[in-house]
């Protein structure tokens, strides 16, 4: 009767500290993908581009479409491949002829992209759909302008009735091809355990997900990555001591030294990290956090604590087909390669 009775007890005292860590972390910020569906979209949609399945549709193939670059060989997918992460795997983004971003910038993942308050490293922009805009133009990265973008699209002839739909207009501009990659960027989410747990799932997480997230919320790890992205806002970095590889590139933020905080979910999936892609061990990048943010420094324990719940943010990826794109027709304009 008494081993009955004290096995209940750490079943109830083990479900209580699971629903006390459920309130602590949603009071530290932190707030869970929606599981309903309207609640969904709502929370991603865009009153200024609402979303519809056309244009989500035509969205998902101008992604992939490597004749939005000037080379013919470039699309959103090359830097944002959505097969490993939405990064592409490197330190700095490559682009037009085989170019690195002058100031060494990593790219950072498009999945969760939706929930950054700002765009760009240095949150220059306040949208998906500005933010398309700019790789397309960029001379290091797809080097095509407006006019020539919206003269290859508009040739072929597949094209045309895609964009009627999406948007009840055929007349094709460089802001819809924009605003329909944008629209279909804002569906690439990725719901994880930890979503799960802060929905009352108690056993979503292990007690050793369980113990690194009362860690990382003990070193103060939530200043910055919380909210419903774990992540997004903008932050000066470095804060309290130097960054170790801060001559990797000549990045230093915006005006005010501000950086965009990235989302932590996937983190996993899209080494290396920091703005200049300059750390590939995810144990590094928490010690550095520690320093430059913080100012502690973090032992191994705590780190691999904190290891070990960023493993629990990895999301499941949205099912994507690969998108059979028009054909070119005679009056396409041709790739330039120079």
């Amino acid at each position: 009767m008494k081993k009955r009775f004290l096995i209940t007890s750490i079943i109830a005292l083990s479900s209580y500290a699971s629903a006390s860590l459920v309130d602590d972390a949603k009071k530290a910020g932190f707030t869970p993908i929606p599981t309903d569906i309207k609640a969904l979209m709502k929370l991603v949609d865009n009153p200024k581009n609402s979303l519809n399945k056309a244009k989500v549709e035509l969205g998902k193939a101008l992604f992939f479409e490597p004749r939005l670059s000037k080379s013919n060989l470039i699309s959103c997918n090359t830097c944002h491949n959505l097969a490993t992460g939405g990064v592409d795997g490197v330190e700095a983004a490559v682009g037009h002829k085989w170019t690195a971003n002058p100031h060494h910038l990593n790219s950072p993942t498009v999945y969760n992209a939706v929930f950054m308050e700002k765009q760009f490293w240095d949150g220059r922009e306040p949208d998906l759909e500005a933010q398309a805009q700019g790789p397309m133009q960029a001379a290091p990265e797809m080097a095509i302008s407006k006019e020539m973008a919206v003269k290859r699209i508009s040739s072929m002839s597949g094209y045309k009735e895609q964009f009627k739909n999406a948007f009840n207009d055929d007349n094709i501009t460089f802001k819809k091809i924009a605003d329909a990659i944008g629209a279909f960027e804002r569906t690439l989410v990725t719901p994880s355990r930890f979503d799960k747990f802060l929905h009352g799932d108690k056993k979503a997480l292990s007690k050793e997900e369980q113990e690194g997230l009362k860690t990382f919320i003990a070193k103060g790890c939530v200043s910055c990555h919380t909210g419903v992205g774990i992540g997004g806002g903008m932050q000066k970095f470095p804060l309290v001591k130097p960054y170790k590889y801060a001559k990797v590139g000549d990045f230093k933020g915006d005006k005010n030294g501000m950086v965009k905080t990235p989302t932590l979910r996937n983190i996993t999936q899209t080494a290396p990290y920091f703005h200049n892609g300059a750390v590939w061990s995810l144990e590094e990048a928490v010690k550095i956090m520690g320093e430059t943010q913080l100012g502690m420094e973090l032992n191994d324990a705590d780190t691999k604590s904190i290891v070990t719940f960023l493993k629990s943010l990895d999301g499941e990826m949205p099912n994507i087909t690969y998108p059979h794109l028009p054909a070119v027709t005679a009056t396409t304009p041709k790739p330039e390669m120079k």
